[in-house]
């Protein structure tokens, strides 16, 4: 199964019925009232707790948030006379609210359950403490609204590195990844590619519905891996960590040689980084890809093979006119007595002279002046050491 559609992102909005199906908050939360309003849309992954709302201060009130009624709120509902209650609880139904949610109480005011039912409003409670209830619903609504998209590839688990393999139908994605699953590694999606978006910045994919644990391949058909391999070769999702091209390659082709430049591909917002590996008769497409796999957990540890490599070419290059520099600086601070004398030396040891044609030149001594202070400095020192 291939293709090369591009990615089609997705609204996201639930009804407040399939939040409350869910079994984190199903487990939690109790409907009390407003059966009616079931179909209103939550967009909103994070609740709203606004106590002014209760003192007839509705700015900034979000209705297509979940509005959390705490133990604070209530206790300064309770302290209100009953018309004084009612019309506050009447005025911050009336905002058209898609769902309330009581903490820390098995059974709400009996003005909250009037006005819940009045407006049609669902009205859910929870006993344990708000804290504790608006966490579960953070982790449901981050799941629920979470960004998403579909992309046509392949998503292979490679050494724990989600690869994402994409290219135009036909180029081989799918008998690359059957490659891999032979090697050992798992198959997460073949044809679709589900993806969905995460704090803070990441990307799973998952497979669709229908076509999970399957992959086709062209003169076989559409094979169950899972049945075929076993449940160790297949994975429900993974984190995608690397986008991999799959192209033709052609004369004149032009393909990144070093790997120092780093190219990304946004996926949803996220930058995931992208590789583009050209395809040809011969090439083991198995084994290339395990190498990028490996190579990227180089690189979260903090190596880079490419970059060291420049970087130790770069020095040895840079290495002898380093070591001439220094050479030159060094003679620069000798005497004329010095230099003479470094001379002789040279000559004994392998018989030329450094005036011939040398490796280095002796560089012009001082002036005349300068070197007899130098001398004499050097001559009136040794006197007062003796």
């Amino acid at each position: 199964m291939s293709g090369d559609a591009g990615p089609a992102e997705e609204a996201r909005a639930v009804p407040v019925a399939a939040f409350l199906a869910d079994p984190r908050t199903a487990a939690q939360l109790t409907l009390v009232a407003g059966h009616a309003g079931l179909a209103r849309p939550l967009s909103h992954a994070r609740v709203q707790k606004n106590g002014l709302a209760f003192a007839g201060h509705f700015h900034g009130v979000v209705p297509s948030r979940i509005q959390v009624v705490g133990e604070t709120e209530q206790t300064f509902l309770e302290a209100m006379t009953a018309s004084q209650r009612a019309e506050a609880c009447k005025g911050l139904f009336s905002l058209g609210l898609s769902c309330v949610v009581v903490t820390k109480t098995g059974t709400p005011s009996a003005d909250l359950i009037e006005a819940a039912e009045a407006t049609q409003t669902p009205l859910l409670v929870g006993g344990e403490r708000s804290s504790a209830t608006i966490n579960a619903i953070h982790a449901t609504l981050d799941d629920l609204l979470a960004p998403t998209t579909r992309i046509h590839g392949v998503l292979v688990d490679v050494f724990g590195v989600g690869l994402l393999l994409l290219g135009k139908s036909g180029i081989g994605k799918s008998e690359c990844a059957l490659e891999l699953v032979l090697r050992g590694h798992r198959l997460v999606a073949d044809d679709v590619v589900q993806i969905d978006w995460r704090p803070p910045g990441m990307v799973f994919g998952e497979p669709a519905e229908l076509l999970k644990n399957h992959m086709e391949i062209r003169g076989l058909g559409i094979l169950n891996i899972k049945d075929m391999f076993g449940v160790t070769a297949v994975r429900e999702r993974k984190r995608i960590d690397i986008v991999t091209q799959l192209v033709e390659w052609h004369d004149g082709m032009v393909v990144d040689r070093l790997g120092i430049d780093d190219r990304y591909q946004d996926i949803l917002g996220a930058k995931v980084r992208e590789l583009t590996v050209p395809v040809q008769p011969g090439r083991d497409m198995g084994s290339i890809l395990e190498i990028a796999a490996r190579n990227e957990l180089l690189r979260r540890a903090g190596m880079n093979s490419a970059r060291d490599f420049v970087a130790r070419l770069a020095a040895r290059r840079n290495a002898p006119q380093r070591r001439r520099y220094d050479t030159v600086k060094t003679l620069q601070r000798l005497t004329p007595e010095e230099l003479a004398e470094a001379a002789e030396a040279k000559e004994r040891y392998d018989g030329e002279s450094w005036s011939g044609s040398g490796a280095i030149s002796v560089p012009t001594p001082p002036s005349s002046a300068h070197a007899v202070d130098r001398g004499a400095s050097s001559r009136g020192g040794g006197r007062e050491d003796r």
